[in-house]
């Protein structure tokens, strides 16, 4: 009877394997892990056998990962990223911290939602050790699932979700057009959708759930996407572009409202209909850790 391959494997295994998916190259592997190239293929030899399925497609430039790799290095990854998330969650107790929380936050809720939820949290644990990631909701939602994430805080994807995955809506809000101060359109009485035709817009990119509200919402209302626009995922950037030129910028109410409050931008007194929401998510196997159940009530708290 054969040995199942996993009693023999080991971290450092994994390592390996991990760096030659990522470089491709033996060589490179042997170099960056002062280990030799007939070492490693020897041992990927071996490990191949013992799985019994190709990992690797060997061509004249080096390796590529076959559809089985793929699925090995998902798992790899997982079990990397939960090992060191173990340590520093130990090391931070061990040095009176109250553990280790990694949280993704997308651009309509870092204005203001997210900030609240922060503060709430380091008022409930004032020694917890945070990481937070901004990003697009699908790159999020990829670092969830490989464990380099705890949390995501967002607009809420229409897809993306996964069985790993638990999510709630914590609340729903419109989208709304906001302009620089000095804006041309605030002079009138009344805007039109003819005159908001007339300047670009700066949108979310396709597929993020911000754009997918827009463009829901403008089919609702039996409207379109103007002509010219820029797509940008990057709230900071839209941001310096509006004070710069006559843009007209999609931004979710609380978002707009904050920066209105601030005197960066002002709301145009145009509304869509559709509203979208804001979730929250996280992976089914991270609750056992307090830090991350003290995380997700100081979000909920924070609404």
């Amino acid at each position: 009877m054969a040995t199942d391959w996993t009693k023999r494997i080991r971290l450092r295994h994994l390592e390996i394997f991990i760096d030659l998916a990522k470089s491709g190259n033996i060589s490179v592997t042997a170099e960056t892990l002062n280990m030799t190239q007939p070492g490693i293929s020897r041992w990927l030899k071996e490990l191949e056998d013992d799985i019994g399925l190709p990992l690797f497609e060997r061509h004249t430039r080096g390796l590529r990962l076959t559809s089985h790799g793929q699925t090995l290095l998902q798992h790899a990854e997982v079990i990397m990223n939960q090992l060191n998330i173990t340590k520093d969650d130990l090391s931070s107790r061990k040095n009176e911290g109250s553990g280790v929380v990694n949280i993704g936050l997308t651009g309509a809720v870092t204005a203001n939602f997210a900030p609240k939820s922060v503060v709430k949290l380091l008022e409930m644990s004032p020694n917890i050790q945070l990481s937070l990631l901004e990003g697009t909701m699908d790159m999020l939602v990829a670092n969830l699932l490989s464990g380099s994430l705890d949390i995501v805080l967002g607009r809420s994807p229409q897809q993306l979700l996964d069985n790993d995955i638990e999510h709630e809506v914590l609340y729903t809000e419109p989208i709304r057009f906001v302009v620089n101060p000095q804006h041309p359109l605030l002079q009138a009485a009344t805007v039109k959708w003819s005159e908001m035709y007339r300047y670009p817009w700066l949108i979310w990119p396709k597929n993020t759930p911000l754009r997918q509200d827009l463009e829901k919402a403008l089919m609702h209302d039996k409207k379109h996407l103007p002509s010219k626009y820029i797509e940008s995922n990057s709230l900071n950037l839209n941001i310096q572009l509006l004070s710069m030129q006559d843009f007209i910028c999609v931004l979710s109410l609380r978002t707009a409202k904050r920066f209105e409050a601030l005197g960066i931008v002002k709301i145009l007194d145009v509304s869509v209909s559709t509203s979208g929401s804001v979730s929250l998510l996280w992976r089914k196997d991270s609750t056992y850790r307090h830090a991350v159940q003290t995380a997700l009530s100081a979000i909920r708290q924070s609404i």
